[in-house]
């Protein structure tokens, strides 16, 4: 039997070429994002251990949340550790065995390139600002010399990118007015050039205090000790001089803080591209399995002749699974090879976006080799054992039968199988977007895979009827065209199996496009009902904040009604992360329309209260006049009254307070937009001329009618869903392998048949025409299953999502019909191969075949 096994492998060199390739894929996806974010992550590391040589200790505040320093505006531990005292410098520089003690200050500081005159936007990354320390070690001259006064440092990624020189005047938009320095140098931090494609403007300590609002205080000391004296001794020293509240850490405890923070955000990131590579698997899954069949179907006589010499059931299956173990390991190991390319791959396109990462060789560890090798072994065996038992159920009578055909599951019990699986991966899902289980992702994921596998049982009851519909068109043709219709029809189970895989990966892009529609249109129905300002302010990209000056400007002129500020902040309710949205609750109702399910906005002019939106309230048990406690980073825990619920999350997300407890308990006061409702009698075509005019000073800003910033909206969500898509097509790609797959495999199955269509009249052309009809039929048909499963999916998860202001449904039926379009064609495109090969069979070894 191992000699039978063996040569039933050799044999079958291309088929187990094609199964492989779907595994290789999946495999080598598995292994790049793995060895890209473990390369990143050493990488990272080695470069903020070597940002704190030459300091010992940081002194900083003790942060009401997780310990940290930061990474800029706009991230969570810029804004972790509230400010120290300048005077406590002089404290802790008297203090035994210091050497140096130097205060450093960050901030936001948004540069614009000054050979096109626009902010330089970083689509996420932070606008980082920060003091230059010559004590530290963490920046480092790669040209000209550290800043002075009127002066800037910046950093190298960014100075290459936009071609920016030392001695090159440069425009900083800051949280004041904007102001011109000169370029004194360019630094690199550590051995990068930039932090993950942020930009960073350094300046010397009191133009830094004073641009970034820090007069009088710093955000950290850094403290070196003198020679021969232990960290430990250094830091209980300092520790001893301190005031409560501010706190004495080891510099390689901040550094490995900061590590902890790059790996976590990589974690995200490793995470998201392992489900695309997960659903990459689960679509090779389908593939393999239909190989197999085929393969056994193909094999009945041959398998049957093993059991009448004398192969047990057992012997049978173990020949069958050997083969997949064989087909998993040698796939595994390709799979292996092409994930060391892939994350290269996936590393220059990173750069490409922008994204500056730190120069290091790949790392590959073990555990990565184990998981690929096991991953594809595990998936590629898992997907034979079905086969390998209808191969073993294989009697020795089935050898002395003139046609091939295995024994086929009754429909009866495909019918039981497929609805049990169906239903029970429907209440998966359901329960976990509905019923708001700890591991919801989970549920879901599991959810989504077992209602995709059960439609792919069920399948085959409607595939004879929907490929009826789908190849009439191809009567058209003529009768190459009828008899790809007929073709795809006579076999239901195998046509409905090939169109599985490519289900799976157009019900996912359906779905998220479904999603992404619905999230365009609730946005754009709450802009309508909820928004009443004329025009509304934000920075060119979105992402990054305004000066508050932008709001003061304009708040003073004649032709501006109301100008009101909204602000994003961080805070834990109930040990819980969340933001806060800050108001005017002056002018906010002025241009708006927020309704409240109790309590009023004019309430939140009282000192220390909240406004809370009513679902969050529901599921806590609080009432207006109910007090709550919420955790700010800067100041602690304070006690807030909730003084109203409000019911749409769109404008407020699901806490909301005014600008004076926001400045009261943050120290970095950006606006995240502002709201313009012009002064009556003027029109909107001189209200923008005033608004362009008033913030000609803050190139970052961008002025927006309501249809403007639906756009802005709508392109953001566009792109996010433009990079889904593409992360998906690996699925589609392997789905459309399947297809060639299937279709090369029943040339062998076919052979006779061909070659009579051909000795009776069938033209070569005929039989490409005849092939490809055929391919076009599985393709439609799985993409109208997928789209079917895609927009049952949006519309749970828009269903889930409506508490939090995704209120509507969209289903975007051009885009569908596009997509099924492009499955047709993808369906031409896979076909090409076996109906070149089927044409070029020789018509009398054809006849011949046995």
């Amino acid at each position: 039997m191992w000699r039978a096994t063996l040569k039933s492998l050799l044999a079958r060199k291309l088929r187990l070429t094609l199964t492989a390739v779907a595994v290789v894929l999946g495999v080598g996806f598995v292994v790049g994002t793995l060895v890209l974010t473990d390369t990143l992550s050493r990488a990272f590391d080695e470069a903020f251990a070597g940002t704190t040589e030459g300091t010992d200790v940081v002194v900083r505040g003790v942060s009401a949340f997780a310990p940290g320093l930061g990474g800029g505006p706009g991230s969570e531990s810029f804004e972790e550790q509230p400010p120290v005292p300048e005077e406590l410098v002089e404290e802790v520089a008297g203090v035994e065995g210091v050497a140096t003690a130097v205060g450093e200050v960050t901030g936001y500081a948004q540069l614009i390139d000054p050979n096109t005159g626009d902010p330089i936007e970083t689509m996420g990354p932070p606008t980082i600002g920060a003091s230059w320390n010559p004590a530290s070690g963490g920046l480092e001259v790669r040209q000209g010399r550290p800043p002075g006064p009127g002066e800037v440092a910046v950093d190298a990624g960014t100075a290459e990118r936009y071609d920016l020189r030392v001695g090159q005047p440069v425009e900083v938009i800051l949280i004041g007015p904007t102001r011109e320095f000169e370029i004194s140098g360019i630094v690199g931090i550590g051995d990068l050039d930039s932090i993950g494609g942020a930009t960073l403007a350094v300046f010397e300590t009191a133009t830094a205090q004073e641009v970034f609002d820090r007069v009088g205080e710093f955000d950290a000391i850094t403290v070196a000790g003198e020679e021969d004296l232990s960290t430990a001794v250094l830091r209980a020293r300092i520790q001893e001089v301190l005031p409560r509240g501010i706190e004495a850490v080891s510099a390689s405890t901040v550094a490995a803080e900061t590590a902890d923070e790059i790996e976590e955000g990589l974690g995200f990131f490793r995470t998201g591209l392992l489900v695309f590579a997960a659903v990459a698997l689960f679509v090779g899954a389908f593939i393999i399995f239909n190989t197999f069949n085929i393969i056994v179907t193909q094999r009945t006589r041959e398998l049957g002749l093993l059991r009448a010499l004398g192969a047990s059931r057992g012997q049978v299956q173990v020949s069958v699974l050997t083969e997949a173990v064989v087909i998993g390991l040698i796939a595994s190991v390709v799979g292996i090879g092409l994930g060391l390319l892939l994350a290269s791959g996936l590393r220059a396109l990173l750069e490409a976006f922008g994204t500056d990462l730190p120069s290091t060789g790949a790392v590959i560890l073990p555990r990565t080799l184990l998981a690929g090798v096991a991953i594809g072994t595990v998936v590629t065996v898992a997907a034979g054992v079905a086969p390998a038992r209808r191969a073993s159920r294989v009697s020795p009578i089935e050898a002395l039968r003139e046609s091939e055909g295995g024994p086929t599951s009754s429909m009866r019990r495909r019918v039981t199988v497929g609805t049990l699986v169906t239903v029970a991966g429907v209440g998966a899902l359901l329960y976990g977007l509905f019923g708001g289980p700890s591991d919801a992702a989970l549920i879901v994921g599991v959810g989504a895979a077992l209602t995709f596998v059960g439609v792919a049982i069920l399948s085959p009851l409607v595939t004879r009827p929907i490929a009826r519909v789908i190849g009439a068109p191809l009567r058209g043709i003529g009768f190459a065209g009828r008899l790809g219709r007929e073709n795809a029809m006579r076999n239901p189970r195998r046509t409905a199996s090939t169109a599985a895989a490519l289900m799976i990966g157009l019900g996912l892009v359906t779905f998220v496009a479904v999603f992404a529609d619905s999230l365009k249109a609730s946005s754009e129905a709450a802009l309508d009902e909820a928004v009443r300002s004329d025009f509304i302010l934000t920075s060119g990209s979105g992402f990054t904040p305004l000066s508050p000056n932008v709001a003061e400007d304009l708040a003073g002129r004649p032709e501006i009604a109301v100008a009101s500020p909204t602000r994003i902040g961080q805070i834990r309710v109930t040990g819980d992360s969340d933001f806060v949205t800050a108001i005017d609750p002056a002018t906010f109702g002025e241009v708006t329309n927020l309704a409240f399910a109790a309590g009023s906005l004019g309430s939140l002019q009282e000192p220390e209260t909240v406004l809370v939106l009513d679902d969050e309230a529901e599921s806590n048990g609080w009432v207006v006049g109910d007090r709550i406690d919420v955790r700010f980073a800067q100041t602690g825990t304070r006690e807030l009254t909730v003084s109203g619920l409000y019911r749409d999350p769109q404008l407020l997300g699901s806490y909301a307070i005014s600008l004076d407890t926001f400045e009261a308990n943050f120290a970095l006061r950006l606006d995240s937009l502002v709201l313009v409702k012009l002064a009556e009698g003027v029109s909107a075509a001189e209200g923008r001329r005033v608004l362009e005019a008033a913030t000609e000073a803050s190139p970052n800003v961008q002025v927006q009618d309501q249809a403007g910033f639906k756009e802005q909206q709508a392109d953001l969500i566009d792109q996010f869903l433009a990079v889904i898509q593409v992360l998906l097509l690996l699925a589609i790609v392997i789905a459309l392998f399947g297809i060639v797959n299937t279709l090369g495999l029943s040339i062998y199955e076919r052979v006779r048949e061909l070659g009579l269509l051909r000795a009776v009249g069938m033209s070569r052309g005929q039989v490409r025409r005849m092939i490809r009809s055929e391919a076009v039929i599985i393709a439609v048909l799985g993409g109208v299953l997928g789209a079917a499963i895609g927009v049952l999916f949006g519309w749970a998860m828009q269903g889930a999502l409506a508490p939090l202001g995704i209120d509507r449904l969209s289903i975007p039926v051009g885009s569908i019909a596009l997509y099924l379009v492009a499955a047709g064609l993808a369906g031409v495109v896979a076909a090409i191969w076996p109906a070149r090969r089927a044409a070029r069979l020789d018509v009398l070894q054809a006849i011949a075949y046995e």
